[in-house]
């Protein structure tokens, strides 16, 4: 499909295809010796079957021995690589051609991969992130009777990853993310004491789609931005650095795939900040999407709507089974026990991590008075842009403010205001367009309540932390999530509105939307399209949030066991068995700490560590070294279809 040279981003709300400066036709491994400035200039000449080759304008060879009337250049591929390099597009790695992010991939791997006795023998493991088990949950609910709970989900697809396709370790990523939203916390406080070159206000970096965008668009964001790494790089660093360690193997003895909602996870994985020269591995080796996963399925012949043996067994290890201090020592290679983290960890917020509420927790629970702080909230534009207020009633000071920001219509507005506030320059794209008009009139209003009391400054109080996701409704809504299920198709005939909303008089533009089988010389029809968009549907959108907080779209006929969240997504306080797995997995967490930066404690105090305990300088260090990250800003000089860096 072709794109206009003129679409960019910025006019769109959220993914776009590559454009023109993606494109690398050809490439010339055998490159002849230099000619006199008296000979023919080279062309390229394309044949019918699409081959390059190189020809001198005469119709010679370009080849220095004149033997051969044409010259075949070699077809390059584009790789992850470089598209992370470069200008043309961000998000969307559909187009591109990915060789080595993909189900055949991670199938040829699994099928070329040695026995267990052998020396050779690479460890497979996957991780799933729960926004790809409520994708699946939703999924199995519109199409059947029954209702599925995560838990139900994480186990059919353990069943089928063991059994079919082979792997040994199966788990989820919510205790990654775990450690992810205590090192988040743990940086915010280290910014906020003016420690390190980091700025507030601090946005989230867990969306790779928006550290892209701000690395080839907004370079003068990257400060602001988080450097604590996402949960599917943290998941990639606890299974090649701690479990490996357990299980008595070398990062690169192990080959680690994760499930994820999008696509760009596939970028961020083949980024080189996470790749381990020393033994030549990636903390994650292959990426696949939800639909990537289903698809995997369907190839295989397995149903997930079906049950498996001990699907409804409580979640292990089960904190209210353990006594206290009471962490497993011994791992197991038994894919069917694979207990060592917590199952499915719920941290009440958002669906797209939960960082805002997580860290609103965090400030609250070190105010020397809980009690006195209240949280408001307040909707700016959708439920995609809502500001989160803690005040301090005793003072009246607004103790924090934060906002969480979803899709780049959203998102573009955070960079003017953080520029703003922060005194930065906004650079290209529409939120840089827009920064000297708007920025302007702001700052006479700024500076026309230069007199108002400390009340009026608190109310103009900029952002502490923003909650930064690429997709509109964040990660639920993921690109690389399952489509919505046909239900009642509506004639195509009849739509008067395209997919994305507007108005469409298709017969005008030339469309045919009856689609009759005979006209077009097909015996068989043609499978219905989906109802809906192909992607951000929003009331699909909302059945995945809701199976992502176990309430399933179509709910039985009683009450369900498991808690039900508020409105805002929060548990309520009878969640009491998933706050003693979080203590559980405080405690688990900070034992991963301690042998994961080689940190010597006494015996008698290796339970009381915690991931806010601060830690000896070299292992201060190296904690940073495996749980944080950098960015780095993408500049270049597009010439036609080459791009000079």
């Amino acid at each position: 499909m072709a794109f206009s040279g003129a679409l960019t981003l910025t006019d769109l709300n959220d993914f776009i295809t590559p454009s023109q400066a993606c494109i690398k036709p050809v490439e010339q491994t055998n490159k002849p010796e230099p000619q006199d400035l008296g000979a023919a200039a080279t062309q390229i000449q394309v044949d019918s079957t699409g081959s390059y080759y190189e020809v001198t304008a005469n119709g010679g060879s370009s080849s220095t021995s004149g033997q051969n009337s044409k010259q075949k250049l070699t077809t390059a591929e584009i790789s992850l690589n470089d598209c992370l390099a470069c200008s043309g597009c961000i998000t969307s790695a559909e187009s591109v051609l990915i060789t080595m992010q993909s189900h055949t991939e991670v199938l040829n791997f699994l099928e070329s991969n040695p026995p267990r006795s052998s020396p050779s023998h690479k460890v497979p493991v996957i991780s799933i992130a729960p926004q790809s088990l409520a994708s699946l949950a939703a999924s199995i609910s519109s199409t059947s009777s029954q209702t599925v709970s995560l838990l139900q989900v994480l186990r059919r697809v353990r069943a089928f990853c063991t059994s079919a396709l082979g792997f040994e370790h199966v788990y989820d990523t919510t205790f990654a993310r775990h450690i992810s939203l205590l090192e988040h916390a743990r940086e915010f406080k280290e910014r906020k004491d003016g420690k390190g070159d980091g700025k507030v206000p601090m946005l989230a970096s867990a969306c790779p789609g928006w550290v892209c965008y701000a690395e080839k668009t907004h370079a003068e964001m990257l400060p602001f931005i988080a450097r604590t790494k996402s949960p599917q790089q943290v998941m990639g660093t606890l299974v090649k650095e701690w479990l490996g360690a357990k299980w008595g193997k070398r990062p690169d003895e192990i080959y680690h795939v994760t499930v994820m909602p999008c696509y760009d996870k596939k970028l961020e994985a083949s980024r080189q900040d996470f790749y381990n020269e020393v033994y030549a591995t990636r903390d994650v080796d292959c990426v696949l999407t939800t639909g990537e996963l289903q698809l995997l399925m369907q190839e295989k012949g397995w149903d997930l709507s079906m049950s498996v043996p001990g699907e409804n067994l409580p979640s292990r290890p089960h904190a209210a089974h353990l006594a206290p201090g009471d962490i497993p020592t011994s791992l197991t290679a038994d894919a069917s026990e694979d207990s060592t983290f917590p199952e499915l960890l719920a941290h009440p917020g958002t669906s797209s991590g939960s960082y805002l509420h997580s860290l609103i927790a965090s400030i609250t629970s070190s105010h020397p008075d809980p009690s006195a702080l209240v949280l408001s909230t307040r909707t700016v534009r959708g439920a995609d842009y809502e500001e989160y207020t803690l005040t301090d009633t005793t003072s009246g000071s607004v103790v924090f403010r934060g906002a969480k920001c979803y899709g780049f219509r959203n998102l573009q507005n955070v960079v003017r205001k953080v520029g703003r506030d922060a005194g930065v320059q906004v650079g290209r794209g529409a939120a840089g367009r827009m920064a000297g008009l708007r920025g302007r009139g702001r700052a006479v209003r700024r500076g026309g309540a230069s007199g108002a009391d400390a009340g009026q400054e608190d109310e103009n109080k900029g952002y502490d932390y923003v909650e930064v996701m690429a997709c509109p409704g964040g990660c639920v809504n993921g690109g690389g999530q399952l489509r919505p299920v046909q239900t009642q198709a509506t004639p195509a005939a009849t739509a008067e509105t395209d997919a994305e909303g507007f108005a469409r008089n298709w017969t005008d533009s030339g469309v045919r939307l009856d689609n009759p089988p005979a006209a077009l010389g097909v015996d068989e029809p043609f499978p219905a399209a989906p109802v809906g968009p192909k992607w951000g549907d929003k009331e699909w959108t909302r059945k995945v949030e809701a199976a992502y907080w176990h309430v399933l779209p179509t709910p039985p006929p009683t009450p369900p066991a498991e808690p039900e969240p508020q409105a805002d997504g929060v548990l309520g306080a009878s969640a009491k068995l998933g706050l003693a797995e979080v203590e559980y997995a405080d405690e688990l967490a900070g034992k991963v700490l301690l042998e994961i930066t080689g940190t010597a404690v006494p015996q008698d105090k290796q339970d009381s560590v915690r991931w806010t305990n601060d830690l000896p300088r070299d292992a201060e260090e190296r904690r940073k070294a495996l749980f944080r990250t950098q960015y780095r800003a993408v500049e270049s000089e597009v010439i036609g279809l080459a791009v000079k860096w």
